[in-house]
């Protein structure tokens, strides 16, 4: 195992401790699966009814990623890329996000020269920017941050 490979491990499972004991405390049922996706760790919390650990468009997720991100700061004094999802909430979301993306990248290649689309979290403008990279075009974050959104352009020749 390397070395970068060794510390997502333990980022997980700093993660991991942290998020059980959050469990805990809140008495809430769900169990912790870790994994390294590419280049961070990624850490899912499933079982039980775990919605309210996501709220309103995974606003309560986004929290709850930032505080576990902190809880291995503190640990390693390194910050942390760690992926945290709630009962599939991201996964379903990465699913949905490529769609819209595809349909825009459609729209480009048909002739429109951009298409923009709603404000996004990073988390959504990051799985977006990717699928039009694989599309073959170009893409770019306008605006300022919470009304940050996507704009796709046909690929400069």
């Amino acid at each position: 195992m390397t070395e970068a490979a060794k510390k997502l491990e333990k980022e997980g499972d700093i993660a991991a401790d942290f998020l059980e004991e959050l469990l805990d405390i809140a008495d809430l049922d769900g169990d912790i699966d870790m994994d390294v996706d590419g280049d961070r760790a990624a850490v899912e919390i499933v079982g039980g009814n775990l919605d309210h650990l996501v709220g309103r468009d995974g606003d309560v997720l986004d929290a709850l990623q930032e505080l576990t991100r902190l809880a291995v700061y503190r640990e390693t004094g390194e910050r942390s890329r760690l992926m945290l999802d709630v009962a599939g909430f991201r996964a379903a979301r990465r699913t949905e996000l490529v769609a819209i993306a595809e349909s825009a990248i459609e729209k480009v290649r048909a002739g429109e020269p951009s298409v923009a689309l709603d404000v996004m979290t990073p988390f959504e403008r990051k799985v977006v920017h990717d699928a039009v990279a694989e599309g073959g075009l170009m893409s770019s974050s306008d605006g300022t941050e919470p009304h940050r959104y996507v704009v796709i352009h046909a690929a400069v020749q």
